[in-house]
């Protein structure tokens, strides 16, 4: 099974960079004026799952909250290392999660739509 998590946005140029170059995930693919939707795919070529981020002319209204997490795991400590360093060199403010157990084994971050995003040390070998 392939697994994608669609979300649209107002931001699609932020959301680009913030999951491209600070999460280092890779652009899958992409389009434009499909049916006035414009949207990419972000995600690992070798893995079973990726994120699709679309934006019309539509004002967004998200409805989420403090227990909605993206978690990411790394696979070993030099990954989350250069994670971490990323989010830090691009002033992405680190903040305490609703959940202790993320506050323990991760670090928790805002994605510029305002979701919340887990960097999480659990699986690192």
């Amino acid at each position: 099974m392939t697994f994608r998590y669609a979300r649209h946005t107002n931001n699609l140029e932020k959301l680009k960079y913030f999951y491209t170059v600070i999460l280092g995930l890779e652009i899958l693919g992409k389009f434009e004026n499909h049916n006035g939707y414009d949207g990419i795919f972000l995600g690992k070529s070798d893995l079973n799952w990726h994120l699709e981020f679309t934006q019309t002319f539509d004002k967004v209204q998200s409805s989420f909250n403090d227990d909605d997490n993206l978690v990411f795991y790394p696979n070993n400590q030099f990954e989350f290392n250069e994670l971490l360093k990323r989010i830090d060199e691009n002033c992405v403010p680190i903040i305490k999660a609703k959940n202790p157990y993320w506050n323990e084994n991760g670090k928790h971050f805002l994605d510029p739509d305002g979701f919340h995003i887990i960097i999480s040390k659990q699986k690192i070998s």
